[in-house]
């Protein structure tokens, strides 16, 4: 009388589920690098972005605002800016992301305070 089994041995499942964790264990690392990518992306394209609506209400208003409504801005999903200064000759915003916390990106224009981690006007950057 020949036996057919009908089913996996407990070894075949464990070494199953032992390359299930190893392949899990190199893209969950992968996956948070890249979310963190477009995390910062973000944060740079709104500052962009707020660079260009600052520059069309100086033309408008010989100033520039530091009321992101009154500047018809419209950020990115978890992205939060802050106008650090806006005067008639320059202006300077910090943005930060909800996952991000410790990072951030900012960028400053003509006579503006520089603020961290800005140091060259005009260019965004980035802390990470």
């Amino acid at each position: 009388m020949a036996r057919h089994p009908n089913g996996f041995t407990l070894i075949e499942l464990l070494i199953v589920v032992v390359l299930i964790g190893i392949l899990a264990a190199i893209a969950i690392p992968k996956f948070s690098a890249t979310r963190e990518k477009a995390f910062v992306a973000s944060m740079k394209s709104d500052l962009r972005n707020l660079a260009s609506l600052q520059e069309l209400y100086y033309d408008e208003s010989f100033s520039f605002g530091s009321d992101l409504n009154g500047l018809g801005f419209t950020g990115s999903e978890g992205v939060s800016i802050s106008v650090a200064e806006a005067t008639g000759s320059g202006w300077s915003a910090v943005a930060t992301h909800v996952g991000l916390p410790s990072e951030s990106c900012a960028v400053f224009h003509g006579d503006a305070t520089m603020v961290a981690p800005a140091t060259t006007t005009g260019s965004v950057e980035c802390s990470y």
